[in-house]
């Protein structure tokens, strides 16, 4: 099959452009002298010590545990300290909940950007009728002080009861509660291995009216706090 001449042309235009641009940079880092390596030098130490600094910021707020809070006060409390957080509502009694602990405490000390803390249902009913939790386990996600994100059940993490943390950590990193380095648009996990084809899952959906264990979910969004 013949080449199409439009397209050969497209790329030759492109290729130039992207070999200009990188010897334009190249010619940069040629033409810099000692002060202007001096400045990137200390441009690069600010950013770090600025990192430094919002570490510690985070960890002397809490940071990096998993921790469980016992009263809505302490929940709203929480809510205003942290930008992002992470609250498993649980059970003593289910199952499920006990693994998503699990989880939950493998990834606090990895993502010190979210405050990971779990709440018990029997412990915040005005929190389950605002928030309108109506399945465990559930985790609520929110991002300055406002809902953003449901993940209700399993059904986002692949359905099985033995999807791993980073299955977990990829939800968390879509619904941009944490940083995730991976490929958002792929899931590291495939329970089905459909031809080692990977899917994005769908959020579970609420329809039931009252607390269960495990299931579909339906919660509405961007509620103030």
């Amino acid at each position: 099959m013949a080449a199409n001449p439009i397209v050969e042309q497209t790329l030759l235009q492109a290729t130039q452009v992207i070999e200009k641009q990188v010897d334009a940079e190249i010619a940069k880092l040629d033409n810099m002298e000692e002060d202007d390596f001096e400045a990137l030098r200390r441009r690069r130490m600010e950013a770090l010590k600025k990192q430094q600094q919002q570490k510690q910021e985070w960890l002397n707020s809490g940071h990096g545990d998993y921790t469980e809070i016992t009263t809505e006060k302490e929940f709203f409390e929480q809510s205003k300290k942290s930008k992002n957080l992470v609250c498993h509502f649980y059970r003593d009694t289910t199952f499920r909940c006990k693994i998503l602990d699990k989880h939950l405490a493998l990834l606090a000390p990895k993502h010190l950007e979210a405050k990971f803390i779990c709440f018990n249902v029997e412990k915040c009913p005005f929190l389950v009728e605002r928030l309108r939790i109506k399945v465990l386990p559930t985790i609520c996600i929110a991002k300055d002080g406002k809902t953003t994100d449901y993940i209700v059940g399993f059904d986002d993490l692949g359905g099985r009861d033995e999807f791993p943390t980073e299955m977990l950590e990829w939800r968390l990193g879509r619904a941009d509660v944490i940083n995730y380095s991976g490929d958002l648009m792929t899931p590291p996990w495939d329970p089905n291995n459909e031809g080692g084809k990977k899917k994005i899952f769908g959020h579970a959906k609420q329809s039931k009216k009252t607390i269960r264990d495990d299931g579909d979910d339906d919660s509405d969004l961007d509620d103030d706090w």
